[in-house]
């Protein structure tokens, strides 16, 4: 065999001798790997039956179902009770429905008077907002036993109880910077700072919904007759 035809085959031979290693080396790497992942995936379900199993993690299943149960309860007691709507009440009512709640916002008002709808728009916006707290309003008109009884003055009158207590009030739209145009987040903070509605639990309102507020606002203002708004 000629020299240079030798070294060829040589090479060729070696070549694929190399090669085939390689290949060789290649599906017992691949091999090996899918051994360690079917041994981790084992692992994992181990360790996943273990924590089905842990006692401490079924006991805070079991108290944060409880937990869930109580608070459907409780909600359920509240709207029993007249929470989660803006409601109409007569005088005949009143006492009771002032008592029977913890937190109560009364609105005193005259069914002809323009500021009265504005701030009746703005209650019935807020009164499914916060369970917590009963949201009633009542004609002054037919109510002049507690209109009296209050020393109501101006309409509208929103009068705070807490525990059955008149402790505070909103007189006209003083503390609203006496504007027809404000908002419900306007109001919704005020009444917060006076304690008489908790922080919502439905996550902070976006710069969109202020914005639809504003828009709400101005129909609001739109869709009323202008009239006073004192007795």
């Amino acid at each position: 065999m000629d020299p240079d035809q030798f070294r060829s085959t040589f090479s060729g031979l070696a070549l694929n001798n190399v090669m085939a290693a390689a290949c060789r080396d290649y599906q017992k790497e691949v091999l090996e790997k899918q051994k360690s992942q079917g041994a981790s995936a084992s692992n994992e379900e181990v360790d996943l039956d273990e924590l089905l199993d842990d006692p401490e993690l079924e006991k805070l299943h079991a108290e944060r179902i409880a937990a869930l149960k109580k608070e459907v309860e409780k909600r359920e007691v509240l709207k029993r009770q007249g929470h989660g709507e803006y409601r109409e009440i007569s005088e005949g009512d009143f006492l009771s429905e002032v008592t029977q709640s913890g937190k109560v916002i009364c609105h005193f008002y005259h069914r002809e008077f323009y500021r009265c709808k504005i701030m009746d728009k703005h209650l019935k916006s807020l009164a499914p907002l916060y369970l917590g707290t009963k949201f009633v309003k009542l004609d002054a008109e037919n109510a002049p036993f507690f209109v009296t009884k209050l020393g109501i003055k101006t309409l509208p009158c929103v009068i705070l109880f807490s525990k059955g207590i008149a402790y505070e009030r909103l007189v006209g739209f003083e503390d609203l910077g006496r504007k027809d145009d404000f908002t419900t987040r306007a109001l919704e903070n005020i009444l917060k700072k006076k304690g008489i509605i908790d922080e919502k639990k439905k996550g902070d309102n976006s710069d969109d919904e202020e914005e639809n507020e504003d828009y709400k606002s101005r129909r609001v203002r739109s869709s009323v007759a202008q009239d006073s708004d004192s007795e």
